[in-house]
């Protein structure tokens, strides 16, 4: 997508063939900074500490992280050390798992003269076909929001609202919820976003206003709890969210928040899709809410904020009493009951294990065989 006109990546080789370009999403909104990794453990601290973040983006960077790790030593020992570092830094997004486990279906049967060139050989088309779903992903949502822009009577501005950000930052590129609303843009559909802020690392007002921004698409950030207000006005069209974990019978887990909105949406008769990547398919579970881990991470990305002070300096600043404990829970499951459709590279379906076995017909002997 495009930052300041150019278009880029979220990760890429650097000019040296080896080393990793990653934007420190931290630094967000207020700097742009890229960030050169050049070790797994490097790789590890970008995904546990969020300099990226969003499903697909943490399973290419695991899956940069374990060539950097065979550049180092491409020994059965190493790799395997690679393996586990690497898939202990998130709990919930299972992109990670999966791009793990394809690193070593491919690295493990190879000499180790040979893991080096062969890691960075798939790690980049894990990327490339990571561009590619998130694309076609667009244009299926696209015919959505088409349909929505028909049955308003073409009148007026087309309203989306999202949670989280599931754009190009947390993809390799596009995004996924995000994908359909830059090909609406760029089609001339009158779209305007509402962008939730997404408390509490706020990435909707720093992340998706940010992209969305950087590609001219009209947008305004409310707080987290004006969506529902919104939806009893009439004035949300349709919502789309993003996923880091969809089971085989279609709940979803994505960022805490999503589960209220999708109850506001069905409350007011709104369509609630979600946008879904096939790596972030959980096959082997099937309820969400007893069977998703739920990460929960440190308190102070609850009770701290980090913002631009009148001076133009960068700050950090608590809001909660002292001695006051924060709990952050970091995503929720939004049951599949809830869900209008899921939106995958391959087309719509309902949320339901039939629903998606008919986009994914190789997955049934698997289920069978499971059962």
């Amino acid at each position: 997508m495009k930052v300041q006109g150019v278009l880029m990546r979220s990760i890429w080789v650097e000019s040296d063939g080896w080393s990793v370009g990653v934007i420190d999403q931290t630094r967000l909104p207020h700097a742009f900074v890229k960030v050169k990794l050049t070790t797994a453990d490097e790789a590890g601290h970008a995904i546990r500490s969020m300099l990226v973040r969003g499903a697909p983006l943490i399973g290419a960077t695991a899956a940069y992280g374990v060539c950097l790790a065979m550049r180092e030593d491409p020994s059965d020992g190493a790799l395997e050390k690679a393996l586990t570092m690497l898939r202990a830094t998130r709990p919930t997004a299972v992109n990670l798992h999966w791009a793990l486990d394809g690193m070593r279906q491919v690295l493990a049967p190879l000499k180790p003269e040979l893991r080096v060139a062969s890691a960075y050989r798939h790690a980049a088309a894990l990327c490339d076909e990571d561009v590619a779903i998130n694309r076609a992903i667009g244009e299926h949502a696209l015919k959505l929001f088409q349909e929505a822009w028909d049955k308003k009577g073409r009148k007026g501005r087309l309203n989306v609202l999202t949670h989280c950000n599931a754009g190009w930052l947390a993809t390799v590129d596009w995004g996924t919820a995000l994908a359909p609303m830059y090909l609406a843009h760029d089609a001339g559909l009158p779209l305007h976003v509402w962008v939730d802020e997404t408390r509490p690392r706020n990435q909707g007002a720093v992340l998706t206003a940010w992209e969305l921004g950087q590609h001219g698409v009209p947008h305004t950030v409310i707080a987290d709890n004006v969506g529902g207000h919104l939806m009893q006005h009439g004035d949300v069209d349709l919502c789309i969210v993003g996923t880091d974990r969809t089971t085989a019978h279609g709940d979803v887990a994505n960022k805490i928040g999503t589960y209220l909105k999708a109850l506001a949406a069905k409350d007011n008769g709104v369509p609630f899709y979600v946008a879904l990547p096939s790596p972030t398919i959980d096959w082997t579970i099937h309820d969400g809410v007893k069977e998703i881990p739920i990460e929960q991470r440190e308190g102070t990305e609850l009770s701290d904020v980090t913002g631009r002070l009148p001076s133009g300096d960068i700050a950090t600043v608590r809001i909660t009493p002292p001695g006051s404990p924060a709990a952050n829970y970091a995503f929720d499951v939004t049951p599949a009951r809830l869900v209008t459709a899921l939106i995958t590279e391959r087309g719509v379906c309902p949320a339901t294990e039939e629903g998606m076995l008919s986009l994914f017909p190789e997955r049934r002997a698997e289920r069978s065989a499971a059962k």
